[in-house]
This record gives C-alpha cells, structure tokens and sequence, in this order.
C-alpha cells in the first residue's frame, strides 16, 4: 500500500514522521498512491490545497473513479459534493468526535497560552468572558476554572445557559451582552460569525484583551479593534502551533484505526 502526504504544514509533517520517511512528493508519487492524506483545513478557498502547490481539481483528477482513498479535514460542503459527484473516497478526520474532542483540548490549552503570553495580569480573579459555548466553549471554561477565573458564557439557547449555570459558570444571553462587556478583563470568542462589532468593541475597556479563536471569518470587527487600540489577537489552528506533536498523533491513529477496521467505506457522507 502507497501512502503519499499532502502539504508542508507542521501538522502533516508530524504525521509524516509517524507514518514513513520524509520526502517531497511529485504528481507522479500522488497518481502512485492508495492513500493520499491531506492538510487540515483541506483547502481554505476552495480553489488550492492549504499550504500547498497543487490545486483541488488536479487532486480530484487524480482521484476520481479509483479506489484510491484521501484523508484530511475541514471538507467544505462543496467540494464533498464535488468528491461525491466524481465517486472519491475520502474521510473527513474532524467528522469523528474522539479527534474533535481532543483537538477542542488542545485549542484550549493553546488559548490560554495566548492569553498569558498576551496580558500582564494573572487568571486569578479576572473576569473572563466566553462567546459561544459550543465543543470548544466548554472544555475552555473547564480549563479556566481551575485558574480561579470569574467566567461569564454567552449562549443563545436556554439549554445551554442553563448548563453553563450548572456548572458555576456566569451565563449570559446573547441579548443582554451589550450589559457585561464594559466589566471583561478578557473576551474569548469562539463563534465564526460578527459578534463583537463596531458598537460592542466600543464597550470595551481600554485594558481588555480580546482573543479571537474562530475559524475564518471570525467573529470581531477587526478595523474597529485596532481603531479603538484594543489588545487583540487573531488565533487559528491552535493545536498546530502549540501542540503539533499531538494534533498530528491524533490525526494518524485515527487514520490507523479506521484503516484496520475496514470503515474506509460508508464515511463519505
């Protein structure tokens, strides 16, 4: 069995140095191949590889009506049916619960390493504000409770607010924010649509540290932040930078498993 690795990321290589010597791979090493596993985010416009040279429609040419299989993850919606229309196999990694959970881990860790690295005050009695409290929401809070934090959660829907209260947090309703947010020493946000917007960054003390770890678009208004000279930092793919060695292990025993149990089949949809 061929086995060719996409892309120059720091997490493929790490899944490199897991799997089989490093190498540079041409198009004829990836028409070789009987695995192909590709970066995660797979492509961020649709149109080229993630930090790759090679674009997705050279890979679905490759790919299409063989049995050969790719791997990667973050599939947008088009291009899994785009997979599907030219009968690709492929496994979205991130589709799995045991990779999201712990790759939700390692993004929390890797938060809280911005925000020390980013302030100059402790954790300890800060009042620090979460917007979203969806996977990644609530394995932070977890993580921050045990630094003595004050935390506030901002939901929209009454079974989350009510768990967030279940579990000592602060919760708050997306409609009365605009109330808290002159009070945040830090805001969190998680949620990969405008939240924190031109009139709400305004709320903002001068002190306050904003942490944006959504995926792209993000969730603040970035012209705004910098405007009112807000502390701000964007931060994306987390496990890969603060945590590349595991993200990448977590990655390749899935891989591992899924190929020892035969379910390479039926996980296209």
């Amino acid at each position: 069995m061929n086995i060719c690795i996409l892309g120059n990321d720091k997490r493929i290589e790490n899944i490199k140095k897991g799997i089989l010597e490093d190498k540079k791979y041409n198009i004829t090493d990836i028409k070789n191949a009987d695995i192909l596993i590709a970066q995660v985010p797979f492509s961020k416009d649709n149109v080229f590889l993630n930090g790759s040279e090679y674009s997705v429609c050279q890979i679905i040419e490759i790919l299409k009506n063989t049995n050969k299989i790719l791997f990667s993850g973050s599939i947008s919606k088009d291009l899994r049916k785009e997979f599907e229309k030219n009968d690709i196999k492929y496994v979205d990694l991130l589709d799995f619960e045991d990779v999201t959970m712990k790759n939700a881990i390692a993004t929390g860790e890797g938060a809280i390493k911005d925000i020390i690295e980013s302030t100059d005050f402790t954790l300890n009695n800060s009042n620090i504000l979460v917007l979203g409290y969806g996977r990644i929401g609530k394995i932070l809070c977890k993580q921050l409770s045990g630094f003595g934090a004050n935390i506030y959660v901002e939901a929209r829907n009454i079974k989350d607010l009510s768990l967030i209260d279940a579990f000592s947090y602060k919760s708050i309703d997306l409609k009365y924010l605009d109330f808290y947010l002159k009070d945040m020493d830090i805001i969190i946000n998680t949620i990969p649509h405008l939240i924190l917007d031109k009139k709400r960054i305004k709320m903002l003390k001068k002190t306050c540290f904003v942490l944006d770890i959504a995926s792209l678009p993000g969730g603040v208004d970035t012209f705004e932040v910098k405007k009112q000279n807000i502390n701000y930092k964007l931060s994306l793919a987390i496990p890969s930078k603060t945590s590349p060695v595991s993200a990448a292990k977590y990655l390749k025993d899935k891989i591992y498993e899924i190929l020892e149990e035969e379910q390479i089949y039926g996980k296209n949809n």
